[in-house]
């Protein structure tokens, strides 16, 4: 297969919205991106639409209940901090980073989600301490390219505060510059957080949001010029992209309150879980419930009593319930027993403590307990499309088309590099090539 590009950058502005668009549009660099782009104002997002479904199916061309990664989070009934889905072996098929390694290529990647232990060249895993006794470089170094992050942090490590933003996506920035210019690697991905966390904290519309995106626009324009100094501009691809958009919400509904109280899950003297029947496990915008014994008819027919009671009134921040089928059928995972939608407004959390709904207070952000806005719903929510913007070789100038699917990125990517990914749920977006 032909090769179209010969240097691949793909750019993740998490939390990136269609709505952005026109703030975009007025942005120095952005605006000399959009210049001869192919662009896509409205890339359908899938469910759930939290992060690292989401970035796994940009480089699988795949839905999670066929990658594997069905949530940011492990299910892990009571933790505080479960566990993420950070390594490459959650990961079910090949990605593009993979087949690219097998053809010779090389490759780095800078936080790119659910890519731990994988094998990148150059490779800065995203991946954090959650555990007391975790040290934060050392995990980071323990699954990835531990000459290369040590490079990393010896030339930029004065310019972080642990994983704080902005202070992170500075240092990632740097460090992405440095590697285009000293590596020159054929595949580069790319994370880059601010705009995600901010949103998160203060809201979608936020000062602090916009501040964000000024900030992305100087770090896309320091990553186009480190192309341009190290020659390698005039033969690369440059991509910028969005896993998802966010919503405000002013409540939380805790439907493991709900479980607790009905008996299906049982705390110890502290308040942890001892044991449980059913679970809800948190997506932000969406949730899953899942049966510890799928076999129990009793306990399942309870709680889908339960969720039938609670989505007929609009106060309680649902707006539709799936089962098993009717979730794998949207991508999601076919192994939970329900799949819950809330509504604008409202996000579900995993709390047992409480009532079942809570008003979120600035209290309550600033604490840490709730966010703002968040993200996670279904893709079929308005206005909550995500966009893509490619140039360079191997792109036609200035071609726009009206919709994709973050599923379709995968296989595009692919095939930029003359590579494929075999049978996707996505397919590539031929418009944009040039063969």
């Amino acid at each position: 297969m032909t090769r179209l590009t010969n240097h691949l950058l793909v750019i993740s502005f998490d939390c990136l919205s269609s709505l952005d668009f026109p703030m975009l549009e007025e942005l120095p660099n952005f605006k000399e991106l959009f210049n001869d782009a192919s662009i896509c104002r409205n890339v359908e997002t899938i469910y759930p639409s939290a992060t690292y479904p989401c970035h796994t199916s940009i480089l699988t061309g795949n839905y999670p209940n066929r990658h594997g990664i069905t949530s940011n989070t492990l299910l892990q009934p009571g933790s505080l901090s479960p566990d993420w889905y950070w390594h490459r072996r959650h990961v079910k098929g090949t990605t593009v980073y993979d087949e690219a390694k097998k053809a010779g290529m090389s490759t780095a990647a800078l936080l790119w989600p659910v890519t731990a232990g994988a094998k990148i060249d150059y490779h800065m895993p995203e991946i954090f301490a959650n555990r007391p006794w975790h040290n934060q470089l050392a995990v980071s170094f323990m699954n990835g390219s531990k000459l290369y992050q040590l490079e990393m942090n010896k030339q930029f490590g004065h310019l972080r505060n642990g994983i704080r933003q902005p202070k992170l996506d500075d240092f990632v920035t740097e460090s992405t510059v440095y590697t285009i210019q000293t590596k020159k690697p054929d595949l580069t991905l790319v994370h880059l957080v601010d705009l995600d966390f901010q949103r998160h904290i203060h809201g979608f519309s936020s000062s602090e949001a916009h501040e964000a995106i000024y900030r992305h626009d100087v770090r896309l324009g320091k990553i186009i010029a480190a192309l341009k100094e190290s020659g390698m501009y005039e033969q690369s691809t440059i991509v910028v992209l969005g896993d998802h958009s966010a919503l405000d919400h002013a409540k939380a509904v805790k439907l493991n309150v709900l479980l607790r109280e009905s008996g299906l899950i049982e705390l110890n003297a502290r308040g942890k879980v001892k044991s449980w029947k059913a679970f809800c496990k948190s997506n932000d915008g969406s949730a899953y419930i899942y049966l510890k014994d799928k076999s129990d008819v009793r306990t399942r027919e309870r709680v889908k009593a339960l969720l039938h009671s609670l989505s007929i009134n609009k106060e309680n921040g649902i707006e539709f319930v799936l089962d098993s089928v009717e979730a794998g059928l949207r991508g999601a995972d076919e192994q939970a027993d329900f799949m819950l939608e809330a509504d604008r407004g409202f996000y579900f959390t995993e709390h047992l403590d409480g009532e079942a709904i809570d008003v979120i207070t600035a209290e309550d952000v600033k604490a840490g307990k709730y966010t703002c806005a968040t993200h996670g719903y279904s893709p079929e929510k308005e206005d909550y499309s995500t966009i893509f913007i490619a140039k360079g070789k191997g792109i036609k100038p200035n071609v726009e088309i009206e919709s994709m699917k973050l599923i379709d990125e995968g296989p595009t990517f692919a095939r930029l590099l003359g590579l494929d990914l075999g049978q996707t749920d996505g397919r590539v977006v031929k418009e944009f090539l040039e063969y």
